[in-house]
């Protein structure tokens, strides 16, 4: 088993898994506890996420005691989930917490340098917020995000809204180029992306 690194990424950023899904196609299996090469795909996200940053929150709300045997908090929408935006909101509300590095609990090959990517495109871009992108499509829930703007989300998903990429448009964004490691955003959504994940499996982190 893959055991997180004990040294820390970036002080001042901290990690968030989104893993507040209800995985209909998954046939409502809790995805970030799905077993993938003899570990839940969620310890294959730590692995990867946690040297990263200087510390890590789960965003979940089910299941919530075998999340937290993963070591790192688990902070939960209360039932009012509007997607991940909601388990966002979440995150934003832990205390202590200035700017989230954001990914699915459903992406374990994501990458090691996610947030060093993600920072150095939104500093050159001058943006508060930054996305990856895999060199064909726009990847919304890997991104930084300062939690500066917890209100603004807040009264977007007051509204109504919950589309990721509607509150992604009315801010500026930096896009990072993650071209070179499409099969890094790999997600597992269905048994049959399951299937073929572990027939190609390559991680390596």
């Amino acid at each position: 088993m893959i055991k997180n690194n004990a040294q820390r990424g970036r002080t001042g950023l901290t990690g968030l898994v989104l893993a507040g899904g209800q995985a209909q196609r998954m046939g409502g299996e809790e995805k970030g506890l799905i077993v993938v090469q003899g570990q839940s795909m969620l310890a294959w996200v730590l692995a990867r996420l946690v040297p990263q940053v200087e510390d890590v929150l789960i965003s979940a709300n089910r299941q919530l005691d075998d999340y937290a045997r993963l070591g790192h908090p688990v902070v939960t929408d209360a039932g009012n989930s509007q997607g991940p935006l909601s388990g966002l909101v979440a995150g934003m509300q832990s205390p202590g917490v200035e700017r989230l590095i954001t990914c699915p609990c459903d992406a374990p090959l994501l990458p090691l340098d996610l947030a060093e990517r993600l920072e150095t495109a939104r500093e050159q871009q001058s943006a508060p917020i930054a996305v990856a992108h895999d060199g064909v499509r726009l990847q919304p829930l890997f991104a930084s995000i300062p939690t500066s703007i917890r209100g603004e989300l807040a009264s977007f998903l007051a509204a109504g809204e919950s589309r990721v990429m509607a509150w992604l448009e009315r801010h500026s964004v930096a896009i990072a180029d993650f071209s070179d490691q499409r099969e890094a955003f790999v997600n597992i959504n269905t048994p049959e992306s399951l299937a073929e994940l572990e027939a190609n499996w390559s991680a390596s982190p």
